[in-house]
This record gives structure tokens, C-alpha cells and sequence, in this order.
């Protein structure tokens, strides 16, 4: 697996493609490669994941890179992290705090449901909720896992030895269609309902995922709407890997979003739920991980 790099997904022209973030700027692959005479690197983010391309020159590619593949993360666009999983797994209910304040039960297992390849979103995206015939927006921050290698049957021990990496998401929601049948999906993953990045940052470098701390902030507001720490996770990353690996063949490039902490909307009284809207700013930030912005509109 490739260690200690931090990607993410670069637009230009409607065309992706892979950057790799440095303190100098973000490395621009293509073109950096390009100017080392490095034939064939990984075009996309999923290439690195998966090992197509000259993906074991990245090292090179980063140290010798020309100033002008340098990039200021201020003046690019990004695109979504990865555009084609071939699952994305979601958890539910998995901090006892978010249980309490939505009045839910405590799964005995890893409560998981899914979102498609049309939730996707990116960082400084926008979420078209004007659209939707619903009113109840709301934000679910979350640490996401990107599977690395295959996993079929994995034990909990050697779970996390089939992470490529980690990033932020955010498990968008809709209460209104989630809550009114038994069944999330029409209120999980309606198009852009899963903004993802900007950084994928390698597992090396997270040695402990249940140590991170997970914000989210609205507006302009200073004080976090949630912050709580990946450690008061019920299911641990690990667990919730070997679980659904129970079920489900986990393969290259797959994303899990492990749960969101307390301080949603939906768990505030009545009274005092004021639902996202179009013109609300969504700040999700995790400690090593970045910070990951969208709009409504």
C-alpha cells in the first residue's frame, strides 16, 4: 500500500484527477510527472488505491516535483475523492450520545445501510436541497474509511490492515423522508447527499482512527454543533470492517462511514429545531483529516 501521502481529487475542465498534498502546495500528478518524464502515473485518486499506474514513482514524483505542478489549495477546485465505489457502506446509531438524543436503541451489531455512486459529493460543493419535495435538512458529520485491499471474512485484529486510508464525510440527511418510513434510504442518499475530502489521508499516518476528534460547524457559528471524539464510538473502525466483511466483499476504493456523534438537529427539542436551508454553510472538521465545506442551494 502506499504510506505516508495525503491525496486528494484535483478539477480541471470537468477532467479529475489525483494530487498529492505537500507543505509546499498540492502536487498537480499529471503534470509533475509529466515534466520528470515518469510515464503512465495513476490518473485518479482510485488509480493510487488500486495500484494502476506507475504508482510506486509517487515518492519521486512528490520530492522532485517542478514548482510549476505546485499548487496553492486556494486556487484549485476540487473534485469528489472518489467517484466510483463499488459500495458505499453507511452505520447508524453508533454513539450512545446521538442514541440518547434521538430517543433510538442501541443496536446489539453495526446498524448499516448504504447511499449510491450519485450521493457523491465534493469539497467546496454544493447540496441541491431547493429541488427536493422535503424541508428537514440536516448535517451528520463523520469519519470515513477507504478500503485498500479485499476483504472477505476479516477477523477485528486485522481489520484496519485493509484500510487504504481516511477522510471526512458528511452522511447528509433529510428526517423528513428518512423518519416516515422504516426504510433510510429516500432520506440518506438522494443525489449529493454524501460530500466527501478534501484529503485522503494513508492509514500510516492514522495509526489509532479511534482517536479523532469530529466538528461540525454551520455558518458562521464558532462553537461546534457536534464535537465528540472517535473513541465513544460503540463499534470501533475495526469492528465495523470485520462485520460488514461478514456480508459483503469489501474491495479497493470502497467507502464506510463509521456513524455520527451527538449534536444533530433532529436530536434537539422540538422547539428549537431550525432545519438546514438553502444558503446554509456546512463545516465538517476532523483532527488529522482537514476540513471538509459545502453549501446548500
Amino acid at each position: 500500500m502506499v504510506r505516508s501521502l495525503t491525496l486528494t481529487t484535483l478539477r480541471d475542465g470537468g477532467l479529475d484527477h489525483v494530487g498529492i498534498k505537500t507543505a509546499a502546495g498540492i502536487v498537480d500528478v499529471s503534470l509533475a510527472a509529466r515534466g520528470l518524464g515518469v510515464t503512465d502515473p495513476p490518473r485518479t485518486v482510485e488509480d493510487v488505491i488500486a495500484g494502476r499506474g506507475a504508482v510506486a514513482e509517487l515518492p519521486r514524483i512528490v520530492a522532485s516535483a517542478p514548482r510549476e505542478a505546485i499548487r496553492a489549495a486556494t486556487a484549485v477546485e476540487f473534485g469528489p475523492l472518489v467517484s466510483n465505489p463499488s459500495k458505499i457502506v453507511c452505520v447508524g446509531l453508533n454513539y450512545r450520545a446521538h442514541i440518547a438524543e434521538t430517543g433510538g436503541k442501541t443496536p446489539p451489531y453495526p446498524d448499516l445501510f448504504n447511499k449510491f455512486n450519485t450521493a457523491l459529493n465534493r469539497h467546496n460543493g454544493t447540496v441541491r436541497v431547493s429541488n427536493l419535495p422535503l424541508a428537514q435538512f440536516d448535517y451528520e458529520s463523520e469519519l470515513v474509511a477507504i478500503v485498500g485491499t479485499t476483504a472477505r471474512n476479516v477477523a477485528e485484529s486485522e481489520a484496519l490492515q485493509h484500510v487504504f486510508g481516511y477522510t471526512t464525510g458528511n452522511d447528509f440527511s433529510a428526517r423528513d423522508a428518512q423518519l416516515r418510513v422504516s426504510q433510510w434510504m429516500t432520506g440518506k442518499t438522494p443525489d449529493e447527499f454524501a460530500p466527501l475530502g478534501p484529503w485522503l489521508v494513508t492509514a500510516d499516518q492514522i495509526p489509532d482512527p479511534q482517536t479523532l476528534q469530529v466538528q461540525t460547524f454551520v455558518n458562521d457559528e464558532t462553537a461546534p454543533r457536534q464535537d465528540m471524539n472517535t473513541a465513544q464510538m460503540i463499534h470501533s473502525c475495526a469492528k465495523i470492517l470485520s462485520y460488514t466483511s461478514q456480508f459483503i466483499t469489501l474491495e479497493p476504493g470502497d467507502v464506510i462511514f463509521t456513524g455520527t456523534p451527538s449534536g444533530v438537529i433532529l436530536g434537539y427539542p422540538k422547539e428549537k429545531q431550525v432545519w438546514l436551508k438553502p444558503g446554509d454553510r456546512i463545516r465538517t472538521v476532523i483532527s488529522k483529516l482537514g476540513e471538509l465545506r459545502f453549501t446548500l442551494v
